[in-house]
């Protein structure tokens, strides 16, 4: 296999291939190898466990009240915290891992979460929960965005979108039903409501570090490495994918070895993307995390016992790994935007009808399907918020579009118990609806359709 040493890199004559151009190209054009398949794994792996614990939530709140550990008013602030430190650490992981490399933020959030998830479970006050529960948020917030960005640096364009939708399958979407198992499961062996949600969390904490000590073996993306001035690196992860080196010298131009600021670049180079995106991911958070939420109480709420409002919300929460599997199909054949648009809008239409479902099979089926469309049309969405920003400033574009929905779902998260004490469930779902709509037009405003296309293509990397 050919290599080119650090020294000829840049020593090519003008009109040469630039090392971030044949980087770009060899991952775009690779087969799949272990590595690629050992990469994706410990992505989704780590991505599992962050999920899920934003998932069971919901399901926790029963439990929570329950043991008398916290107020109603509590929980809420319990969530908040949470979401909060979110924010910080989805829009904070952008600027460093765009600066200093994935690898060492991504491990670093993934120890940050899994610990302090881990004290959060032994927390013997309100107030030192609601403290441990904010640290950890900042941990998960990292994860999610650096998870698709990393896993879509490494992936072949022809099967990108498959690629990601495998990776929110595993680590996104199956998370649904199995957090809302595991809470049920805790729920039957306890023998109190304290040592069941107490117990989730223990769980999820322990298994984050389980996945931190594998995620050691991830190497660099190769992506940064080129754009960054490492450029022998980013050929020897290449070789090691079993990709072949290149047989003429290449040459470097300004985005080689870039100084550029990543929040400068995303929002002076691509603020109506960024924009557009933070409407996005405040309406699918808002949706999927804040009535996620609130959806067991509800019930519960409409007569359904803590245990039958769990297992209403386990079988509608299958809907989510049926998402990702249409996904995996749509994304490549039909392209993100489409896919997203019409899913949003369809999800706005079912939320006016589960609004309005009275009975047990009712509320099921029109729960599956509003979920179903709410998860195509975020995680569409979020897989193309992922690919619309440059390698130099992609974890940050990404970053600060999902941050700014996650703070905006620390607000809506209380204002729908708000809404429902003040108006009833039907103004709750109308708005959340317009809030969808919304989001479909956003969609349209992200960038260039990105099924099948070049992450260069896209957006090229900047000097």
């Amino acid at each position: 296999m050919a290599t080119v040493t650090a020294a000829q890199i840049g020593a090519a004559a003008p009109g040469t291939q630039t090392i971030e151009n044949f980087v770009g190209g060899a991952l775009d054009d690779a087969k799949i190898s272990p590595l690629h398949r050992r990469i994706i794994g410990l992505i989704a792996a780590g991505y599992f466990f962050d999920v899920i614990d934003f998932t069971v939530f919901g399901s926790l709140v029963p439990f929570i009240l329950q043991s008398k550990f916290a107020t109603g008013a509590e929980v809420a602030a319990i969530g908040s915290a949470t979401i909060f430190g979110l924010f910080i650490g989805t829009c904070g992981q952008g600027e460093f891992s765009d600066r200093f490399g994935r690898r060492f933020i991504y491990q670093f959030n993934l120890l940050l979460f899994g610990i302090f998830t881990i004290l959060g479970a032994f927390a013997p006050s309100v107030t030192l929960l609601i403290v441990c529960r904010f640290i950890a948020g900042i941990g998960l917030g990292a994860e999610q965005p650096l998870a698709f960005a990393y896993a879509g640096e490494y992936s072949p364009k022809r099967i990108r979108g498959r690629i990601l939708a495998i990776v929110h399958f595993i680590g996104g979407a199956c998370v649904w039903p199995i957090g809302t198992a595991l809470v049920l499961l805790f729920g039957s062996l306890t023998t109190t409501p304290e040592y069941a949600w107490r117990g989730v969390w223990l769980v999820i904490g322990v298994g984050a570090l389980i996945v931190w000590v594998f995620r050691f073996t991830l190497p660099e993306s190769p992506r940064y490495l080129a754009t960054h001035g490492r450029g022998q690196e980013a050929l020897d992860v290449l070789g090691k994918l079993g990709i072949a080196g290149p047989t003429q010298p290449l040459s470097t131009d300004a985005a080689s070895n870039t100084k550029s600021d990543p929040f400068s670049v995303v929002f002076s180079k691509f603020p109506v993307r960024v924009i557009a995106g933070m409407i996005c991911f405040t309406a699918f958070f808002g949706v999927a995390i804040g009535l996620g939420a609130w959806l067991p109480n509800i019930m519960n709420g409409k007569g359904f016992t803590i245990t039958k409002s769990l297992q209403y919300t386990l079988a509608m929460n299958f809907a989510v790994p049926c998402a990702s599997i249409f996904m995996m199909y749509a994304l490549d054949k039909f392209g993100r935007k489409v896919t997203s648009v019409c899913a949003f809008i369809a999800a706005g239409l079912m939320a006016m009808v589960f609004a309005n479902a009275e009975t047990a099979t009712q509320l099921m089926v029109a729960g599956f399907v509003m979920i179903f469309f709410v998860q195509v049309a975020g995680n569409s969405m979020q897989i193309f918020a992922s690919e619309v920003f440059p390698t130099n400033a992609r974890a940050s574009g990404f970053g600060w579009a999902a941050g700014v929905g996650r703070l905006a779902t620390a607000f809506i998260m209380p204002t729908i118990l708000w809404v429902q004490n003040g108006w009833g469930l039907t103004t709750v779902f109308a708005c959340l609806a317009t809030l969808l709509f919304v989001a479909a037009v956003s969609v349209t405003q992200l960038g260039p359709e990105a099924r099948q296309k070049s992450l260069d293509e896209i957006a090229p990397p900047t000097g």
